[in-house]
C-alpha cells in the first residue's frame, strides 16, 4: 500500500519540480518554465505561502483550490483560416500559438494542378563560340510552342542575351575592340554587355521568332561568362520580363562556358557585393560596371522568392562544372546537349517541365531574427503512400497532391520578453502560391493582479495604467478580458472577411471599398472578398469537371444526367438494368453507372453470375420429380402441393423455344421431362411436360452400340477367311499341310540364324538368395521343313 501511495504521489507531482521553484516571482517567469506550468492569480490563494507556490502544474493547482478561471495557462493552438482560398497550395494562411518548450502539428497539401500556364523565358550567351548555336535558335520557337501544347494550355516566350561584364580585364578595352570585338576577324558584332532584355514574355510566337533572327554575337577575352549576373536580374525585374502571377516559370540558361561566381569581379575593382534588385534601364543592366556577381546563395533566394525554376542547357564538356552548381540551387535542371540543334533542346525543355513538375519540393523561411527561437520540421507523405527523409517527393503527376507534416516549436521568448508574432513562409519551389504561418508566442501573462500575474515595474498586462476598479477579497480581478482581445487579423475593413488576414483573399485589390479580383487564365475568381473561382473543381479525362458541367465554389455542378465529384458517373441506372427490367439483376445496385453486387458470390456486369449457386433449372428439379412420383395431373398432386413452394400446372407438347429451358431426367426410365417456370404474384408457377420423350435420348446410344458390334464381328470373320485362303495356296491339289516345301534362296538363308539361344534365370529352394542360371538353345524350324501342327 505504501508503494502504491508512493507512485501516486509521484505520478500526479513528479513533474511539478520544474514548476515549483522557489526563485520564481512572477507569472511571466513561471510560464517561461515550460508547456506543463501554469499560475494561479486567485486572491487569498494558499495565504502565507511563497510566490513561488502559485507555479505549479494544473492539476496540482486545482487541488489546492485554485479555480480554473484563475489559472494562467495559455494553449497550443492552430487556427486555419478557410476564408482564404488557393488553388495548389493549402491552407494559405494559419495562425499558430506557443509558449517557451511547446509545439504545434499542422498540415500543408500541395495539388499538382494539370495542363498549367507556363513562361518560358531564354537567356542566351552570345559570345562568338555560340555562333552555331545562336542560329539553331532562330528555329525553335514554333516547334517548342506545338509540343508543349501536350503538357500546357498557355505557352508564352521572351528572350534576353549576355556576354560578360564590359570591363577590362573581361573585354579588350582598345577603342577598336569596344564597338566591335570581332574587328580581327572582319566581322561585325554587337558590343559586349553584362545583361540585355530583349523580348518580354508573350504568346506571340511569330514576334518571338523575329527578335531571334535579328540577334548578333559579340565578344569577351576570358572563359567563364557573366551568367549568374544576367540570371538574377531575369528573375528579380518581373515587371519588365513580364513573368505573369497564374504561371510557372521557367528561365532556361543557355551557354558552352563556365560562368563567373562571387567575388571575381575584383580582378576589376568591382567590390560592392550584388544587392539583388533589379537594375535595367531600357532593358540594359546598368549596375553590371558597380556591383559583384551575385553568390549562389543569393542566387537560389532570389530565384525562389520570385518561384522560378532554372534549366541549364550546356555543352557536354561544361556538364560537370554545372553538375556541382545545380546542385546548390533548388528548383534547377542540367540538361547536356552533345550538339545545340532545334530537336535536342525542345526534348531537353520538354523533359526539364515535367521532371520539375514532378519534383515537388518544400521550402520554409523563417522571418530574419527570430529563427534561432524556433525549430521546424518538415515530414511529406508522397501519393505513392511512401514518407521520404527529405523536404520532396518525385513522380507526382497532375492532379495528385502532397502532403508535408510540419511541427514548429518554441525555443525561447525574445530578450524584451514582448509577444511578438512572426511570419514563417512555407512554399513549394517553383509555385506563385505559398501558406502564411503567424506564430504568436505567449511570453507575458494576460491576467491581472498585481504583483502576482505582472512583473514588477511593468504596466498591467492589457491595460495601459493599473486599473482602479477592485473587487471583493477572494474574487480574482481581471483587468485584462480574453473576450475583448483584437488582434490586428481580427478587425474587419470592407475588403477583409471576418477573421481574414489578407485583404480580398489575397487575390485581389480594395477600390473604394470593394474587392476587385483578378483574372487568371485557369477562369474567374469572384466573390464578395474573391473568395471563389471557377477552376478549383476536380479535373476528368484531362477537362474541368469532366466537361459535363460547371465549377462553383470549388465543386462541381453537373449537367443534367450526370453526377459525382468530377460530374463522371450517369445518374440514370439505364447501363445497369438487366434484359427482365431489373436494376443489376436484383441482386445489387448501380453505382456510378455500374452494378455493385450485394453479396460476394454474385458477379458480372449485371451481377447475373453466380458459379456457386443452383442454377433456376436445378431449384425445381425436387418439385418436378415429386410430382412425377405421384403421377401426372391424374396422380395425387395434392401431397406435392403441399411439399413444393411452387403452383404446378401439366401442358402438352408446345414450342421448342419454350421447353428449351429445362429438362428433368427421371432415373428409372431415363425418360426426359421438359419443364419451365414463370413468375407469378408472391408464387412461381411450374409447368410440366406430359410427352416424356425416352426414345429419342435412348435411340441414339443403342443404335451406336448395334453399329459397333457389327463392324467387330465383320472384322472379325474377314480375317478369319482371309487366313484360311493364305494357307490354301501353298496345298497341292487335294495334299495337307505336310507336302509343303518352301525353299528360300541363299541371299535370304544368309540373314536367318539357324540357332536362338536365350537365357533364362529360375530361382529355385533353397537356397533363395542364390538363383541358378540355365542356357536353353532352341533351333529354329528349317525353312525347307515342312509344317507341323
Amino acid at each position: 500500500m505504501v508503494l502504491l501511495l508512493l507512485l501516486l504521489l509521484l505520478g500526479c507531482f513528479g513533474d511539478g519540480g520544474v514548476c515549483r521553484v522557489s526563485s520564481i516571482s512572477s507569472c511571466t517567469e513561471c510560464l517561461r518554465r515550460g508547456p506543463q506550468c501554469a499560475w494561479c492569480f486567485q486572491e487569498g490563494f494558499l495565504v502565507g505561502a511563497g510566490v513561488s507556490q502559485r507555479c505549479d502544474l494544473p492539476l496540482n493547482l486545482l487541488r489546492k483550490g485554485c479555480g480554473l478561471e484563475s489559472m494562467e495557462h495559455p494553449e497550443v493552438k492552430v487556427e486555419v483560416n478557410a476564408t482564404v482560398g488557393s488553388m495548389q497550395v493549402s491552407p494559405s494562411d494559419i495562425q499558430v500559438t506557443l509558449r517557451p518548450g511547446s509545439q504545434a502539428n499542422f498540415i500543408v497539401a500541395v495539388h499538382q494542378l494539370q495542363r498549367y500556364p507556363v513562361d518560358l523565358y531564354y537567356l542566351a550567351d552570345v559570345s562568338v563560340s555560340m555562333q552555331e548555336n545562336l542560329d539553331q535558335l532562330k528555329t525553335v520557337g514554333v516547334a517548342l510552342s506545338q509540343r508543349m501544347t501536350e503538357h500546357s494550355s498557355d505557352l508564352h516566350l521572351g528572350f534576353g542575351s549576355f556576354v560578360d561584364k564590359p570591363v577590362s580585364p573581361y573585354i579588350n578595352v582598345h577603342p577598336s575592340k569596344i564597338n566591335n570585338p570581332c574587328s580581327d576577324y572582319e566581322v561585325r558584332c554587337r558590343p559586349a554587355h553584362g545583361y540585355h532584355h530583349v523580348l518580354s514574355v508573350t504568346s506571340n510566337i511569330t514576334e518571338f521568332n523575329r527578335v531571334i533572327k535579328r540577334q548578333r554575337i559579340s565578344g569577351n577575352m576570358d572563359t567563364p561568362e557573366g551568367g549568374l549576373d544576367a540570371m538574377l536580374q531575369a528573375g528579380v525585374c518581373q515587371r519588365e520580363v513580364g513573368w505573369r502571377t497564374g504561371a510557372k516559370r521557367l528561365l532556361l540558361l543557355m551557354t558552352d562556358q563556365p560562368s563567373h561566381l562571387a567575388l571575381d569581379s575584383r580582378l576589376a575593382g568591382i567590390v560592392r557585393p550584388n544587392d539583388g534588385l533589379c537594375h535595367l534601364e531600357n532593358n540594359v543592366y546598368t549596375a553590371s560596371t558597380r556591383m559583384d556577381h551575385p553568390s549562389l546563395n543569393q542566387l537560389s533566394d532570389k530565384l525562389l522568392e520570385n518561384h522560378i525554376y532554372s534549366i541549364f542547357a550546356v555543352e557536354q564538356q561544361q556538364y560537370h562544372w554545372y553538375k556541382e552548381l545545380v546542385d546548390l540551387l533548388p528548383g534547377s535542371y542540367l540538361g547536356k546537349l552533345d550538339q545545340f540543334q532545334a530537336s535536342n533542346l525542345i526534348e531537353l525543355v520538354v523533359d526539364a517541365y515535367t521532371r520539375l513538375l514532378s519534383e515537388v519540393e518544400l521550402e520554409v523561411l523563417v522571418e530574419e531574427g527570430a529563427a534561432s527561437r524556433y525549430w521546424l520540421s518538415v515530414s511529406p507523405l508522397c501519393p505513392d503512400g511512401s514518407t521520404a527523409k527529405a523536404h520532396s517527393c518525385s513522380g507526382v503527376l497532375p492532379n495528385q497532391t502532397v502532403y508535408f507534416n510540419i511541427t514548429i516549436g518554441m525555443r525561447s521568448c525574445p530578450d524584451d520578453g514582448d509577444d511578438t508574432d512572426v511570419t514563417v513562409m512555407v512554399r513549394p519551389v517553383g509555385y506563385n502560391e505559398s501558406t502564411v504561418v503567424r506564430v504568436h508566442s505567449h511570453c507575458r501573462c494576460r491576467c491581472g493582479t498585481p504583483g502576482r500575474c505582472r512583473d514588477a515595474g511593468q504596466s498591467q498586462c492589457g491595460a495601459d495604467s493599473t486599473p482602479t476598479n477592485r473587487e471583493a477579497p477572494g474574487r480574482p480581478v481581471h483587468a485584462y478580458s480574453r473576450d475583448s482581445e483584437q488582434s490586428p487579423a481580427g478587425r474587419r475593413t470592407p475588403c477583409r472577411a471576418e477573421g481574414a488576414a489578407l485583404e480580398c483573399g489575397g487575390r485581389g485589390v480594395c477600390e473604394c471599398g470593394r474587392c476587385v479580383c483578378e483574372q487568371s487564365k485557369l477562369g474567374t475568381v469572384y466573390g464578395t472578398y474573391c473568395e471563389m473561382d471557377d477552376f478549383s473543381c476536380p479535373y476528368d479525362e484531362g477537362l474541368l469537371c469532366g466537361g459535363r458541367g460547371g465549377c462553383v465554389s470549388g465543386e462541381c455542378v453537373c449537367d443534367v444526367g450526370w453526377t459525382g465529384e468530377s460530374c463522371g458517373c450517369p445518374a440514370t441506372t439505364e447501363t445497369c438494368q438487366s434484359a427482365d427490367g431489373t436494376v443489376c439483376s436484383g441482386r445489387g445496385r448501380c453505382q456510378c453507372g455500374r452494378c455493385v453486387c450485394d453479396a460476394p458470390q454474385y458477379s458480372g456486369t449485371l451481377c447475373e453470375k453466380c458459379p456457386v449457386c443452383q442454377s433456376t433449372c436445378q431449384s425445381h428439379w425436387k418439385c418436378v420429380d415429386c410430382h412425377l412420383a405421384h403421377g401426372l395431373p391424374q396422380g395425387e398432386s395434392e401431397h406435392c402441393n403441399q411439399t413444393c413452394a411452387p403452383l404446378v400446372g401439366y401442358v402438352d407438347y408446345v414450342s421448342e423455344d419454350l421447353w428449351s429451358q429445362c429438362v428433368y431426367v427421371r432415373r428409372s426410365d431415363s425418360c426426359h421431362f421438359r419443364f419451365y417456370a414463370t413468375p407469378g404474384v408472391g408464387l412461381t408457377q411450374l409447368y410440366i411436360s406430359t410427352r416424356p420423350e425416352c426414345a429419342s435420348n435412348t435411340g441414339p446410344v443403342r443404335t451406336f452400340i448395334y453399329v459397333f458390334a457389327f463392324t467387330v464381328l465383320c472384322g472379325l470373320a474377314m480375317v478369319t477367311v482371309s487366313r484360311l485362303l493364305w494357307q490354301r495356296r501353298g496345298w497341292p491339289p487335294g495334299g495337307t499341310a505336310v507336302d509343303v516345301d518352301f525353299r528360300s534362296s541363299g541371299k535370304d538363308l544368309s540373314f536367318i540364324p539357324t540357332t536362338n539361344e536365350k537365357t533364362v534365370t529360375y530361382r529355385r529352394e533353397p537356397p533363395p538368395d542364390r538363383p541358378v542360371e540355365m542356357n536353353i538353345q532352341v533351333h529354329k524350324m528349317s525353312l525347307g521343313s515342312p509344317w507341323q501342327c
